[in-house]
């Protein structure tokens, strides 16, 4: 296939289009900056996503992925109802460019304060302007194509792991903690139950995705288990030879995070499995 992914650059985008090009596609890479990949079937535009004239495509490609999306860490950050008018705006000019297929990357914090599993028909309160922009577009990708007779796959998100130190997680300021030295680590009480998926797997989940057309909608990456967030810090310290310490206590748990959240993975492990 090809598949045109934005973000392809970014801590998410580098990986799915390293999977993609692993599985045989034919991938378009737009970023800010290179996604520093070589490979004789990746095509790269450098820029501003938002000035992108889909004219210049040499045929459209199969699917869109829409990964593309600033400061995701900072779900209080106003850059992203900001932001909502151009990410629509982009979609809509590659709908009408003709794209039969959008895949867009959304996230849990679309759902706000939620108890238990989430699933494609879970309704949807965000609280932040993160999970208000991303649910914002949700809605009005499924409108826009529902108008050009398009496909729409929402990739709703759940918590990613890696121990590289990219990005701005808890994870990658644990593994900075960690090799500055520093003995303990400012943490919560660590009871909250998420659902946690390691980079690798994150990435594979999107690939299979967007690589096919039979399941659409909204598709949860998930592990589709909860576990305590202390329990499963604990385990990635030991798993990865950390001698840093969790202080238990210094931080107050996020008053917009539920008891327990986690993704039902019906539909995800269907893709799998058809693979």
């Amino acid at each position: 296939m090809k598949i045109m992914v934005t973000g392809a650059d970014g801590y998410i985008g580098s990986g799915v289009v390293r999977q993609l090009l692993n599985e045989g596609h034919h991938v378009i890479a737009m970023g800010l900056a290179p996604c520093g990949i070589t490979d004789a079937n990746l095509t790269e535009y450098v820029g501003d996503i938002f000035d992108f004239d889909f004219a210049k495509l040499d045929g459209l490609p199969d699917a869109l992925l829409h990964l593309a999306w600033r400061n995701g860490f900072s779900h209080n950050d106003i850059s992203h109802l900001e932001d909502l008018p151009k990410h629509y705006l982009f979609i809509k000019a590659a709908l009408a460019a003709g794209m039969k297929r959008v895949a867009v990357m959304g996230t849990m914090h679309e759902v706000g304060y939620h108890e238990g599993a989430v699933d494609e028909f879970t309704p949807c309160h965000p609280t932040t302007p993160y999970g208000v922009a991303k649910n914002a577009l949700r809605e009005l990708t499924e409108e826009l194509c529902r108008q050009h007779g398009a496909v729409i796959q929402w990739l709703r998100g759940f918590y990613l792991v890696s121990n590289d130190g990219r990005g701005n997680s808890i994870f990658s300021k644990l593994v900075a903690a960690e090799r500055e030295g520093k003995k303990k680590f400012p943490f919560t009480t660590g009871k909250t139950k998420y659902d946690f998926l390691p980079y690798e797997a994150f990435c594979r989940q999107v690939a299979a995705v967007v690589s096919q057309d039979a399941v659409t909608g909204i598709i949860n990456i998930c592990s589709g288990t909860p576990v305590a967030l202390g329990m499963y810090i604990e385990q990635f310290i030991k798993d990865n030879g950390f001698a840093i310490k969790l202080a238990y206590g210094e931080y107050p748990d996020r008053p917009y995070d539920s008891p327990a959240i986690w993704g039902d993975n019906t539909k995800i492990q269907a893709i799998l499995a058809s693979e």
